[in-house]
């Protein structure tokens, strides 16, 4: 079985300013959608959020209401009470057992008056809560409404992109195969730590691409030569001739259908 045939210099600059201009396509799509994803994962967060403290408030109104039926329902029994020891008083037998009743009936007016005044605490609990449940609604109600519009537009652009950018993917994929290891390794290191992840740039009125350090004439004829892969010694990128950007950029366009 032969072994396959590396790759000359000319074809390796080629595969890597080919995986370049699609890497930056991927890029200007991830662009567009801007700060979109990161905006809609904070707003569905505070939407969660506000939920948690609506549902905490809605509880803790039920408590209160709870409450307040157990202290009704400790009045009715006080005053049923009540009724039964004025009965009762009609036929007391001596001051002992008059005072006993007596007693009794003073706890249950204390009784009464202490339900009451739980009563009264709870609807002013629950009146308060009301108003918090009313702003966490209104801040809900709006919250929603640009969670919509955030993702609408994000639906638009992501439904506009989506196709080219699975494309691109599936393409920088195969294009990273082609590429020995240690050149791909360079490649991201080197988009990784420069302006707009361009990591190799063509050659222009003798400059590399988006510097203004000028390249001397016998280098840009090393590179033109496309014998051995040069790096711009300013930016740290790797340089291409201005043709072979040039023939790249329209295989590329064709191959994307941009």
């Amino acid at each position: 079985m032969s072994k396959k045939k590396p790759l000359s210099v000319e074809k390796k600059l080629r595969a890597l300013y080919d995986l370049q201009l699609i890497d930056s396509r991927i890029d200007e799509i991830k662009n567009l959608r801007g700060e979109l994803p990161l905006e809609v994962e904070d707003l569905d967060n505070e939407i969660s959020g506000l939920n948690e403290r609506l549902d905490k408030v809605q509880t803790e109104i039920k408590e209160d209401e709870h409450q307040i039926l157990d202290h009704k329902q400790t009045i009715e029994t006080a005053k049923e009470l009540l009724k039964k020891y004025e009965e009762k008083l009609k036929n007391v037998r001596n001051n002992r057992e008059y005072n006993s009743i007596v007693k009794e009936q003073e706890f249950q007016e204390l009784e009464i008056q202490l339900a009451e005044k739980k009563i009264k605490e709870s609807k002013a609990r629950i009146e308060q809560k009301q108003e918090a449940q009313n702003e966490i609604n209104e801040r809900l109600e709006e919250r929603n409404a640009h969670l919509k519009a955030k993702k609408d537009e994000l639906d638009a652009i992501l439904k506009e992109t989506h196709k080219e950018e699975d494309i691109l993917q599936i393409k920088s994929s195969e294009f990273e195969k082609q590429i020995e290891e240690k050149l791909i390794t360079a490649y991201k290191r080197i988009r990784s730590n420069v302006k707009n992840g361009l990591a190799i740039v063509p050659v222009e009125r003798g400059a590399s691409g988006g510097s203004y350090f000028s390249i001397p004439p016998q280098t840009q004829l090393e590179i033109a030569s496309r014998s051995k892969i040069i790096m711009d010694e300013h930016s740290g990128r790797i340089l291409v001739d201005l043709e072979l950007a040039e023939e790249e950029q329209a295989k590329i366009k064709k191959l994307i259908g941009a």
